[in-house]
């Protein structure tokens, strides 16, 4: 059984598409842990509670400085031994430190065809923002490894999404979150819990 921790920020749409994955079967072999959330009013930790998963809740807020934060984070993760980290929508920078201790178990899902729109400054409806000011015709969404860099790691898998003519931001987001983000993101946990997720020299071999 593989054991995962989430991680999560605000709204919590991709820790349910994984909750519901291991309802339906569609994720096997694996249970979630642990919700890590670091901000005390996110819906995401709503959602983990409903679903009868433990919650912890980590805030910048309630620590002298950054350190102690990280320190606190890192914790709070190796309390539960996970075999994979899943940060889905964490709008944290990973402590240098837990990347090390759990290289290539830790994956990050991103709203964007990386390398396009990813990277510092790129996140959440700001992605769509800027894919739209491109004027690109399709977009999409990554599910990666986390390495010390901004969305550099290693790629698992992408999913192509059409932009349209008259999208907005918003409109573009939600697109992308339901044909790609909730679709990659329990795909890709449940070919790792199968062990059909190899990294070698910083690539992935996916076998389907």
């Amino acid at each position: 059984m593989l054991r995962a921790a989430v991680c999560v920020s605000g709204g919590g749409t991709n820790l349910q598409a994984i909750i519901d994955g291991i309802a339906q079967g569609a994720v096997a072999h694996t249970e979630i842990v642990r919700v890590l959330c670091n901000n005390p009013g996110a819906r995401a930790l709503e959602r983990a509670k409903e679903a009868g998963i433990e919650t912890v809740c980590v805030s910048p807020k309630d620590y002298a400085d950054r350190a102690q934060f990280e320190e606190a984070l890192v914790r709070s993760v190796d309390e539960v031994s996970p075999d994979l980290i899943v940060l889905a929508g964490f709008m944290v920078k990973v402590p240098v430190e837990m990347i090390k201790k759990y290289e290539n178990r830790i994956i990050n899902i991103h709203p964007s065809l990386i390398p396009a729109f990813c990277g510092t400054g790129y996140y959440g409806i700001r992605v769509h923002e800027a894919a739209l000011a491109r004027g690109v015709k399709i977009t999409g969404a990554t599910v990666h490894f986390v390495d010390e860099g901004m969305d550099t790691g290693p790629i698992i898998k992408q999913k192509a999404v059409k932009v349209y003519e008259n999208d907005t931001p918003e409109s573009l987001q939600k697109r992308v979150m339901e044909e790609a983000e909730w679709v990659l993101l329990p795909w890709c946990i449940n070919h790792i819990a199968a062990g059909k997720v190899k990294v070698e020299n910083g690539r992935v071999t996916v076998m389907e």
